[in-house]
């Protein structure tokens, strides 16, 4: 029994799921439930970053969607019980989240004046060319430049009997017009190197779907824990390579043996490993406000000796 709860502390502070661990729906790390609806309130209550007139900051968790059907988990349907056990007397509304798959800052308003002023603050932001949402991510590979920036068309493209979003590099003025396809921007720096992996500061200027995972693999450098993207980067000898999503195989992200060393992970545990990419920091009309990566983001940087920054 204390070997089990051992094992489980740890796959706690790395971000995943033993089976039997946990029951029930709840939020998703990688492929296993490990979090259920009191959990995750808990956890958002917890997460708290700044509280000021109506607006409140939280971090939330990996896999956590922010709207879904009714009986879904989401943050949607926690917020009237999250603002009851926080006291306030108006209903929240979500101002600005990161996606599902993402961790990170969660911007909440309780009046929806002030929502709306805010939504259309991030808009023109984005227009002036601005970079309101700072993001933290892990890769997988180191890009060949220190500082740049991805800019690409992306489109939802159907593939068997799923949906992807995949890189349309010269998308043609009809399929703009249409908006099949949408040009997308994100800058990048580098942070901290150490052993082919790399800690980033993304800056999306523009919003689309999984932007920032399928621009990373356009670096060269997926993010740890992408499982979905993370295929379309192949490698001959060593030498990275982007395949086309027709022919990249879906898989789990696969990772050589030093790194599951370094990682502490078994090739039967790589499948439970959560997205490393987490919403840092938004800058409001005030000034910005910050959120600190989940625990099992900070144990990756410990394990692979990425500086923290």
């Amino acid at each position: 029994m204390a070997g089990t709860g051992r094992a489980a502390a740890v796959a706690a502070a790395r971000g995943l799921a033993l089976p039997g661990a946990r029951g029930g729906s709840g939020v998703y790390m990688g492929s296993r439930r490990l979090l259920g609806p009191k959990e995750t309130l808990r956890l958002l209550e917890s997460s708290v970053v700044h509280q000021e007139g109506a607006l409140l900051a939280l971090s939330k968790p990996p896999g956590l969607p922010i709207s879904g059907r009714p009986g879904d988990l989401s943050l949607d349907a926690l917020l009237p019980a999250l603002r009851r056990r926080l006291g306030l007397t108006a209903e929240l509304h979500v101002v600005k989240a990161p996606a599902r798959e993402y961790s990170g800052l969660v911007l909440l308003s309780t009046c929806y004046h002030t929502t709306k002023k805010l939504q259309q603050f991030f808009t023109n932001a984005r227009r002036r060319g601005q970079y309101p949402a700072t993001y933290r991510a892990i890769t997988v590979g180191v890009p060949a430049e220190v500082e740049g920036e991805i800019c690409t068309g992306l489109c939802w493209q159907q593939q068997g009997d799923r949906a992807m979003v995949v890189p349309v590099p010269a998308p043609g003025r009809r399929s703009l017009a249409r908006k099949d396809v949408k040009i997308t921007m994100t800058h990048y720096r580098v942070l901290s190197t150490m052993g082919g992996c790399a800690l980033l500061q993304l800056q999306p200027r523009t919003a689309f779907p999984e932007q920032l995972q399928v621009h990373l693999t356009l670096l060269l450098c997926p993010a740890l824990g992408d499982h979905e993207h993370s295929s379309h980067v192949g490698r001959v000898l060593g030498v990275p390579f982007f395949l086309s999503p027709e022919t990249a195989p879906t898989r789990t992200q696969v990772l050589d043996e030093e790194l599951l060393s370094r990682l502490g992970l078994s090739p039967r545990q790589l499948h439970h490993l959560p997205l490393h990419i987490h919403l840092q920091e938004l800058v409001l009309p005030k000034g910005p406000l910050c959120a600190p990566p989940p625990p099992y983001f900070l144990h990756t940087l410990r394990s692979l000796g990425l500086s923290e920054h």
